[in-house]
């Protein structure tokens, strides 16, 4: 079981860019596939995730070992995903330190950004659908849709601090929901 949290780990962080949200779908693929978690409790794992500080890929990695094997599986999954990284920071800074200014290098890292969006856009609606207040079109659908739209339009076209537009979030949920 170790090996197998080590190897799918290892694999997801040698394939996977675009930090950890882009990573949730490959993440979620290999959870579903070896049976470890439901779709449901995959969404939960993830929500908690989300929440701890860290790396939300690293931190579901560790929350998917502990629930598989114990410790020792949270320990090797965590390994295993970051291992991958560690080796690529280290020949990516030999190499990019020579060649950052040549444009093929240029052009596969503006080519990868509409890559990445797409993978994180799939995994928030991907996390959505599982979720049992998005299952039907009802009154808390409609208002997480609205909350979203309105922290994006308070992000980009007021500037607003992300942080800033967490607790407002928080305070217009407690407002409806209390």
């Amino acid at each position: 079981m170790l090996l197998e949290l080590f190897g799918t780990f290892f694999i997801i962080g040698c394939i996977s860019f675009g930090g950890g949200y882009a990573m949730i779908p490959v993440i979620q693929h290999e959870v579903l596939a070896h049976g470890w978690m439901t779709d449901a409790q995959f969404a939960d794992t993830v929500a908690v995730a989300g929440m701890a500080p860290g790396p939300i890929a690293t931190n579901s990695a560790i929350y998917i070992g502990y629930q598989t094997a114990g410790w020792p599986g949270s320990i090797i999954s965590t390994v295993g995903m970051i291992l991958p990284s560690v080796i690529v920071i280290v020949l990516v800074s030999i190499v990019f330190y020579k060649w950052y200014d040549h444009k093929w290098v240029k052009a596969v890292f503006y080519g990868l950004r509409p890559v990445i969006a797409g993978l994180i856009l799939y995994a928030a609606i991907r996390l959505a659908m599982v979720h049992p207040s998005f299952n039907s079109l009802s009154i808390n659908a409609l208002i997480a849709c609205l909350l979203i739209l309105a922290a994006i339009v308070a992000i980009v076209r007021y500037n607003m601090h992300p942080l800033f537009v967490i607790i407002l979030s928080a305070l217009v949920n407690i407002a409806i929901y209390v």
